[in-house]
């Protein structure tokens, strides 16, 4: 039994990323392997093996990946503009599947969740942008939609936020909007569309949950602080 994990072992390493991925699944595969099954060829005298942990070594580490644009992959010997596509591709990707699984886990009750979920998205927009968040009765997300990106008095209607949560047939709605400075505090024009909001939503029946405004690593909840009862 030894012996037959041995030769196993000999064989494996033996075996190509891509190679290996199809016999033993992509799970046995480490980081700079699956980058190489994922890049396929090498390059200038360097296996794919070789250019992925070239790669890894420029980002820093995996997660350093995910803030190189494709131009910055491209500065890297051996990565031409379809890998880098690719790698960019697979990244976001990626991103996409994680952020799906926790949006499916998240409780749109809880102002803290909710800002903790849209904070990296927003907490670096150099300009204002408004998200409206659409929940069903169960407060479970229908979906979110980016509704502009310039200041949020004059940004949207109130009359465009709820043609949207009524086309997608929304029982109650989460706005969040962000602030470029960093600071989270209110501004009088944030109070006035809350209270304009919230007001249009009681008379159509659809239910202003939160404001939550996000600022760096910090956010402001009209509802926990109880501007929303």
């Amino acid at each position: 039994m030894v012996y037959e994990n041995i030769i196993t072992g000999v064989e494996e390493e033996k075996l190509l990323p891509y190679e290996k991925c199809l016999e033993y699944g992509a799970s046995s595969l480490d980081n700079a392997e699956l980058l190489a099954a994922i890049i396929r060829t090498g390059t200038n005298g360097l296996s794919s093996i070789q250019l992925a942990e070239k790669l890894l070594e420029n980002a820093g580490n995996l997660n350093g990946l995910y803030g190189m644009s494709v131009s910055e992959l491209m500065q890297i010997k051996g990565i031409g503009k379809a890998k880098a596509v690719q790698i960019c591709c697979i990244l976001e990707l990626s991103r996409r599947i994680a952020k799906q699984k926790a949006r499916e886990r998240l409780d749109f009750s809880n102002a803290e969740t909710i800002a903790e979920y849209y904070m990296e998205d927003m907490r670096h927009l150099k300009r204002e942008h408004l998200v409206l968040v659409m929940l069903d009765n169960r407060c479970r997300l229908i979906r979110d939609k980016v509704m502009s990106g310039t200041s949020t008095g004059s940004m949207v209607s109130v009359r465009e936020i709820f043609k949207e949560a009524l086309d997608s047939r929304a029982a109650s709605i989460v706005i969040l909007h962000n602030h470029p400075s960093g600071n989270p505090s209110p501004s009088r024009e944030d109070m006035k569309v809350t209270k304009n909001i919230m007001e249009a939503g009681r008379i159509i029946g659809v239910e202003l949950l939160d404001h939550i405004v996000i600022g760096d690593n910090s956010y402001f909840s009209f509802k926990q602080m109880q501007y929303i009862n």
